[in-house]
């Protein structure tokens, strides 16, 4: 076993809720991550001395997630939600390119804390930087990003997010800084 197991569970009032593992070879440790989705999550670290260590402790993670009706949600079974700044060029910048690491590298961390899913890529289109995240909430996604890029201070004034199914048909613009009616990638 290796990389990450990310596993999600609705209770009885509909609350989704996360558990996920990873093993930090830097520091020899079995991480797990868990909360309600869109929360700060809590953290435990476990001493994991060797590899033989560490996929026990997986294995052991996994199957005590599946007894508790946990299970991975399939990638098309989430959304897309897209974070996009508008640009002054048609390419971006090495302004631009700067303002996509630090976004990138800031949702990363803030989606991942809080269960909210990955930032599988970014691009530059038309005159637009977009960032693409995928998760299994979108308004709690939406409400994080806009936290995280205010938070990091990161022009708010030219950010709009859409977001759509998996299949990427349809996106519905979910939040503008400036008068916008539609979101196009």
């Amino acid at each position: 076993m290796s990389g990450i197991i990310r596993v999600y569970k609705r209770d009885d009032e509909g609350v989704l809720h996360f558990r996920e593992a990873w093993i930090d070879e830097e520091y020899s440790e079995f991480v797990m991550n868990h909360g309600v989705v869109g929360h700060q999550s809590s953290t435990e670290e476990t001493e994991a001395p060797d590899a033989a260590a560490g996929e026990g402790l997986m294995a052991a993670f996994a199957a005590q997630c599946a007894e508790d009706g946990y299970a991975e949600i399939l990638e098309q079974d989430q959304f897309w939600v897209v974070a996009q700044y508008a640009l002054k060029t048609k390419g971006g910048t090495s302004r631009d390119r700067y303002l996509e690491e630090k976004a990138k590298d800031a949702l990363i961390s803030h989606l991942a804390w809080r269960g909210l899913g990955v930032v599988d890529r970014s691009e530059f289109s038309e005159s637009k930087l977009n960032i693409f995240c995928l998760t299994p909430d979108v308004n709690k996604t939406v409400n994080a990003i806009k936290v995280c890029i205010r938070g990091e201070d990161l022009d708010f004034t030219k950010l709009s997010i859409g977001a759509a199914p998996f299949d990427g048909k349809d996106f519905k613009l979910k939040h503008s800084a400036r008068p916008a009616g539609s979101f196009t990638l």
